[in-house]
């Protein structure tokens, strides 16, 4: 890779008025390549299974997730992450004809996981574990002589120990040398998510700090060693929204690429806030991309590159593969849903409900405002329709017998919103992520309502409503976004189909 000079004053770091993800819904930690003129991208994926989605694009602007690195059980055990707890922060990279991602798995002692391909949209390896390497965010480069180096945001007895460096075997995960710190950013909390580049005579070492909220920032520097010393750059940071009047907040995380072209372009996460101060953001961390342009060596946020926000209206459960968007908690939704005539049947699964210990398979939401809707057969069991943050934050639509409720979780509490009587055979779910009314400097006003109900005789009966906040990141805690998807408590029910629909203008979103 090779960067041009340009002269002029800094590119604005502020994102255009109405900011639209790449990605949007809970997709952060974004790690991009190109190969040829194909741009593949990775992002996070926590407690759920499959693991670590994977997106194809041609111009940056458009992706298509085509599936997931860690597709198997013999890739991902993520049985006993908490939430927000398994797969963080990988790396894709492609070295040698062959594609590498490596990330972390928190959930089960072996730490790192390398998984390598030749064909991403066919068989990813079983994993090269690190035990070694103890932190979270790995990054993969490789020094002249071909040495594997991995930096990451180590661990120690104590707690974060910086970020550090190790050169490791990949063909069997042992670290080659003892841990190094490099450069520690320019003085914000958490440092991590480290990049690190060979371009021209320098080597480039990007990362995140200032923690994944409201301080978080992207810093870079430079040295002629990948191992350092690293020279901060002048301009820093290269991005971040702490403190300024923004739509989008939290930005961080980043990764660059370079186009065909010559010129550059730089992915990262943000989060979408909406209502009464502190402001609460429902959908997760989301990937967004900008222009980068050099100046005297170093890179610059341009413009922000966003796609045309369009609605999206899918049928979910149309055929007889799940689609590519789908995950379950800590296991995968093949061990919950089974394709029969007629739908999907999800069973219920051996645990403690009150663990989040549930069978649950969905999809997340993407849009600002959505509608969820679930046909089910529940003759069999309990279970139905749910929007949810995580196993202690969701609000359900739950069939038992001859009745149908609208329940909210929130913490510890569980309140039935309402119930209605319901005939036997095909019950239509609805859960939809409306505006929420009122001023904007009431502390009432939350980011959206969450409305529950049924379709009866052509029209929606509502069961009853929760504010949105109870469903977000703020409230629940976590690195998580919403999902929504069915589920089951005991014995089982058929799902004859499911869809959503989503816009980020609410009078898109269909309704009936």
């Amino acid at each position: 890779m090779t960067a041009t000079s340009t002269s002029g004053t800094r590119a604005p770091v502020g994102p255009p008025s109405a900011p639209t993800p790449v990605v949007p819904g809970f997709h952060p930690d974004p790690s991009v390549v190109r190969v040829g003129d194909t741009y593949w991208m990775v992002c996070s994926s926590f407690e759920y299974a499959p693991g670590v989605p994977l997106f194809r694009s041609t111009d940056l602007l458009t992706w298509e997730q085509v599936g997931h690195v860690l597709a198997r059980p013999d890739q991902l055990d993520v049985s006993t992450a908490p939430g927000s707890g398994g797969i963080t922060a990988p790396t894709l990279r492609f070295r040698d004809g062959r594609f590498w991602m490596i990330t972390t798995n928190l959930a089960d002692g072996g730490w790192q996981t390398l998984v390598t391909t030749e064909d991403p949209l066919g068989r990813w390896s079983e994993p090269v574990r690190m035990p070694e390497v103890r932190g979270i965010d790995p990054d993969l480069a490789w020094d002249d002589d071909g040495t594997l180096l991995i930096t990451y945001a180590g661990f120690g007895a104590g707690g974060p120990a910086g970020l550090v460096q190790q050169a490791v075997d990949p063909a069997t995960g042992a670290a080659l040398t003892e841990r190094r710190h490099v450069w520690q950013g320019t003085g914000g909390r958490f440092p991590e998510g480290p990049h690190l580049y060979r371009i021209g005579g320098w080597w480039y070492l990007l990362i995140a700090e200032g923690g994944t909220e409201r301080g978080h920032a992207v810093t870079i520097a430079r040295g002629r060693s990948p191992q350092g010393p690293f020279e901060p750059g002048p301009a820093n940071p290269l991005l971040t929204h702490r403190g300024i009047e923004s739509p989008v907040q939290n930005t961080g995380h980043s990764d660059l690429v370079q186009r065909p072209d010559g010129s550059w372009a730089i992915v990262f996460h943000g989060v979408r806030i909406r209502g009464a101060s502190p402001q609460f953001h429902v959908l997760g961390r989301e990937t967004f991309a900008a222009e980068v342009t050099w100046v005297e060596g170093w890179p610059r946020l341009g413009e922000w590159l966003t796609p045309e926000p369009a609605p999206v209206l899918v049928d979910e459960l149309a055929g007889p593969d799940l689609p590519p968007s789908w995950v379950s908690p800590r296991r995968f939704p093949a061990e919950v849903l089974t394709r029969e005539d007629g739908g999907w049947r999800i069973s219920a699964v051996d645990g403690d409900p009150a663990s989040d210990d549930l069978a649950f398979a969905g999809r997340r939401q993407e849009h600002l405002y959505a509608r969820f809707r679930a046909v089910v057969d529940a003759a069999g069991g309990t279970g139905g329709l749910s929007v949810r943050m995580d196993g202690r934050h969701h609000l359900d639509l739950e069939v038992d017998g001859d009745r149908v409720r609208a329940v909210a979780q929130v913490g510890p509490l569980r309140s039935v919103l309402g119930e209605v009587p319901v005939p036997d055979g095909d019950v239509v779910l609805e859960i939809r992520a409306v505006p929420d009314e009122g001023h904007f400097s009431s502390t009432a006003l939350g980011p959206d309502q969450l409305v529950a109900g049924v379709v009866q005789g052509g029209g929606f009966t509502e069961l009853g409503r929760l504010d949105g906040r109870y469903v977000s990141t703020e409230v629940a805690g976590g690195m998580t976004g919403r999902l929504g998807g069915v589920w089951c408590s005991s014995g089982s029910l058929v799902v004859r189909s499911s869809s959503y629909a989503g816009s980020d203008d609410p009078a898109a979103v269909p309704t009936v």
